[in-house]
């Protein structure tokens, strides 16, 4: 049996990568998001990126079909903002065009494997679940070894998010999430930046949403790689985590 038949999902797949300077991973990320085998969008969000990574997406926008050949990948639409907003916003910008029953977030530099797709949306499809986490921390998919202090901030982060919001997540800031695109749609975000990762948990939780986890694969960059979240994005997380618990 296939992973599609195992799935049963027969429906439109959106995936939406927010991009800011990946001038190097970009056109890997979409070739190998194209080569999944599910019928899928790919909404792709530029905040104003100064790397040059702006540039080789308006090249891909005028020739996708021949660049990214996939007999999966429905339509190819890429949105750019006028200046830096932040992964929040760009991710606001891309959830407005989403067409697909399910949407996945993809981050453009491949810490990520697309090939788990179909591991995220398989308890949308046939376990009636509403969101799906893809948690780098449970399970026995492969992951590097990396960063102790990161690690340690992802864990207090997701234990103070599990406290305040009554979840038992292993990894709230994962940035591979899957949802019903009916879900994303009633939710008004307001965070611009990596806040959107409590903000959307503590709405999910508000929306008492049918909430699922699966192990993921996960490559993590080192800041010399070019990883962009840092300590001041995790003290104000904490903020954001007590702000959406309550407030809209």
């Amino acid at each position: 049996m296939t992973p599609i038949q195992y799935l049963n999902f027969q429906g439109l797949l959106t995936v939406v990568i927010p991009i800011y300077n990946e001038k190097s991973t970009i056109e890997s990320v979409l070739r190998t998001v194209s080569e999944v085998a599910i019928k899928k969008e790919i909404i792709a969000v530029d905040d104003h990126s100064s790397d040059g990574t702006a540039e080789i997406l308006r090249e891909l926008e005028t020739n996708w079909r021949e660049r990214l050949p996939s007999k999966h990948l429905d339509s190819l639409r890429i949105k750019y903002h006028g200046h830096n907003k932040g992964k929040g916003a760009a991710l606001r910008t891309a959830f407005a065009e989403a067409l697909g029953e399910i949407v996945i977030i993809q981050d453009a530099d491949l810490e990520y494997d697309p090939n788990d797709y179909f591991k995220l949306i398989e308890p949308i499809a046939n376990d009636g679940a509403d969101v799906v986490y893809g948690s780098r921390f449970v399970g026995s998919e492969k992951h590097r070894v990396h960063l102790f202090w990161h690690y340690v901030g992802n864990l207090t982060l997701t234990f103070f998010s599990n406290m305040l919001n009554n979840l038992n997540l292993t990894d709230m800031e994962t940035g591979y999430k899957a949802f019903k695109t009916e879900i994303i749609k009633k939710i008004r975000i307001s965070s611009n930046r990596f806040g959107i990762e409590p903000e959307l948990t503590a709405k999910f939780a508000r929306m008492k949403c049918c909430i699922y986890e699966v192990a993921v694969t996960y490559r993590g960059r080192s800041y010399a790689e070019g990883k962009k979240i840092t300590w001041r994005d995790g003290i104000a997380a904490f903020w954001h985590i007590l702000k959406y618990r309550w407030c809209d």
